[in-house]
């Protein structure tokens, strides 16, 4: 392996971890694409059969300390180094905020925010003796403004944002980069494995049109959204870029809205995001 880049990919049996895993691989990145079921790793075995790349589907569930532990030790003895971490592993909570259970919230923070945190946390004492390193982090357009019946989802991906940020001061000194990934909405299995608050079921939840109005508005999305191939090529853009940025927006759609977003006021783009609700 000498020579070559080692990325590790959380969430990589589907969509963007899927992707991402693939193009580094077949970019000549020793890659390993971590999931919590390996039996959902077996189309990524069979391509790496058929094309010989340098790809290792490997047992890693985010939100269980032990698993992260063993997981990254074991690439790590396997490899030798770790040059880019890509925590991935996310899903999508949606309610109203009030018929969200605090167990809905916070197990939607143990995958999304916690588990983050777990995996960076055993890969930084690597790539602090390496001197170099790269953690991405992806979060969503939806890291940068709220919408209504996705308060949990939201603002994880807020936490996200303020995390990578934050610590980008710290380990510069190390040589460790931080990149943040926003995708808008792409065609992956994410919406339609998105979990639904047991209380937003009810009907006669005083939230029932918000609900209604969310569900028209995520399918209507959902149709328009674009390849997780996109999101892929600019991770890889990201890990190569010479002028790298904190920053790197995925898809025409979250491009345009946050171009609209900065023009705005804060009360101007809550006025218009209102009224593409209704």
């Amino acid at each position: 392996m000498d020579g070559q880049k080692v990325a590790i990919v959380t969430g990589s049996s589907s969509g963007i971890g899927f992707e991402t895993s693939l193009l580094l691989a077949r970019s000549g990145y020793v890659t390993f694409a971590t999931m919590r079921d390996l039996r959902k790793g077996g189309l990524l075995k069979k391509i790496v059969i058929k094309e010989e790349i340098p790809l290792t589907v490997s047992p890693l569930d985010v939100t269980d300390q032990y698993s992260v532990s063993k997981g990254i030790g074991s690439i790590f003895r396997k490899a030798g180094r770790i040059d880019i971490l890509i925590n991935n592993a996310g899903y999508g909570l949606t309610g109203a905020f009030e018929d969200l259970s605090i167990e809905e919230i916070r197990s939607q923070y143990e995958t999304n925010f916690f588990g983050l945190i777990r995996t960076t946390q055993a890969v930084l004492p690597i790539m602090r003796d390496q001197k170099s390193g790269i953690i991405i982090n992806i979060s969503s357009g939806l890291g940068r403004f709220g919408i209504a019946t996705n308060s949990a989802y939201v603002s994880s991906k807020f936490a996200v944002e303020g995390l990578t940020e934050s610590i980008s001061y710290e380990l510069e000194p190390f040589g460790i980069r931080t990149i943040i990934i926003e995708p808008g909405i792409i065609k992956t299995n994410f919406l339609n494995s998105s979990k639904l608050a047991r209380k937003a079921r009810d009907p006669n939840s005083p939230y029932k049109n918000f609900m209604q109005n969310s569900e028209k508005g995520i399918n209507k999305l959902n149709e328009s959204g674009q390849d997780p191939g996109i999101v892929a090529n600019i991770i890889k853009e990201s890990i190569e870029d010479t002028n790298p940025r904190l920053r790197y927006l995925a898809g025409k759609d979250v491009e345009q809205i946050m171009e609209i977003k900065n023009k705005l006021s804060d009360e101007d783009f809550h006025s218009m995001l209102k009224k593409m609700g209704d």
